[in-house]
């Protein structure tokens, strides 16, 4: 049976607000393996769960949620367990390293950072230091250098984990270990959490750079929904991988998936 990963803020909804047709296409899925990943590391699982479920998307558990906190901090204990990190982000960060690590500023193994709250020169200068003197390692949970936000119906441009990486990286000379898309890590984990294999899996986008790309070097199928920053019309990039299918809403994918009968019981 196919299963599918899937985008969400672009994909999904704007801000608090769910986009024509996503509720009914999630709804679509119930009868499959799926999975929510995302870049963004700022909320919990289950802060992102109730956002959902608060937009009408019914029946979604933290379960259904991998984020690339919770990648990095899986990364983190298979590679050294019971591992001392110092961490620059956002709660969904913290929390997620929480669990499977100790914090320690001043014998970490692992600098940690994310997007969200947390860079000010102080962090910054703890986290050159643990680097530079203390031998540990830099990780990043994703790569992307802005993300999307909408604030009173506004949309804004944010810094992205790659924006916020970059500073350490400058001042030490090391390249951080990055753990999101399009990294393999957090598809591979995704998949692992689903039981399935990547040419049995379809990932669902809306940024070429990182959805797209990285899901296709792995040999998934993929799905471009142009809701996001890229919009329709836009000229897809001549180095990234031309997706499976390139649709300008959900409600579109719907029909070409029911199509090549990948949902054959529609409604």
């Amino acid at each position: 049976m196919t299963s599918f990963l899937l985008d969400m803020d672009g994909i999904l909804y704007h801000g608090d607000r769910p986009l024509p047709g996503a509720p009914a296409f999630v709804e679509e899925l119930s009868g499959h393996p799926y999975l929510f990943i995302t870049n963004n590391p700022i909320r919990t699982p289950g802060e992102v769960a109730r956002k959902l479920r608060d937009m009408g998307f019914g029946g979604i558990s933290e379960e259904r949620i991998l984020t690339s906190a919770q990648a990095t901090a899986l990364w983190l204990e298979r590679r050294q367990p019971d591992f001392r990190y110092f961490a620059v982000g956002g709660q969904g960060l913290v929390d997620a390293l929480s669990r499977k690590g100790r914090q320690d500023e001043e014998k970490a193994d692992f600098v940690v950072v994310g997007e969200g709250p947390g860079l000010d020169y102080d962090s910054l200068t703890t986290g050159i230091n643990l680097i530079l003197s203390g031998g540990a390692r830099l990780v990043a949970t994703n790569p992307d250098t802005t993300v999307d936000a909408w604030r009173d119906g506004k949309h804004l441009v944010l810094p992205g984990g790659g924006a916020l990486v970059a500073p350490f990286e400058a001042a030490t000379g090391c390249k951080a270990l990055t753990i999101g898309k399009p990294e393999p890590l957090l598809y591979e984990m995704a998949m692992e959490r689903l039981n399935t294999s990547a040419p049995d899996c379809i990932m669902i986008g809306d940024r070429p750079d990182t959805d797209i790309a990285g899901a296709a070097a792995l040999g998934m199928r993929t799905a471009m929904v142009r809701t996001g920053r890229f919009q329709p019309g836009e000229a897809w990039p001549e180095d990234i991988p031309a997706p499976d299918w390139d649709v300008d809403s959900l409600p579109a994918l719907a029909r070409a998936f029911h199509s090549a009968n990948l949902l054959p019981n529609k409604p």
